[in-house]
């Protein structure tokens, strides 16, 4: 792990195209600025954790044939 100060105002680049700014300093919170392309996904650690879990969940659920028409059976394709 790399270790950096910066102060309010100075950046951090990361690659070509990411650029890391500190915004503000707030007690004992960093607030960050992050400009990288729309095709980079950018996410708080703790919420990607998070998602994650809950797509492990979710995929362990056994849902049968029967449940999915019972679900979905009233349903019809869009003409």
């Amino acid at each position: 792990m790399l270790v950096l100060s910066r102060k309010v105002g100075e950046s951090v680049l990361i690659g070509d195209d990411i650029v890391v700014t500190v915004v503000e300093l707030r007690g004992d919170a960093v607030r960050l600025g992050i400009d990288a392309p729309r095709s980079t996904r950018v996410h708080r650690a703790e919420v990607a954790v998070a998602v994650s879990d809950a797509n492990a969940a979710a995929s362990a659920v056994d849902v049968s044939d029967d449940d999915v028409r019972d679900i979905f059976g009233g349903l019809q394709r869009p003409e």
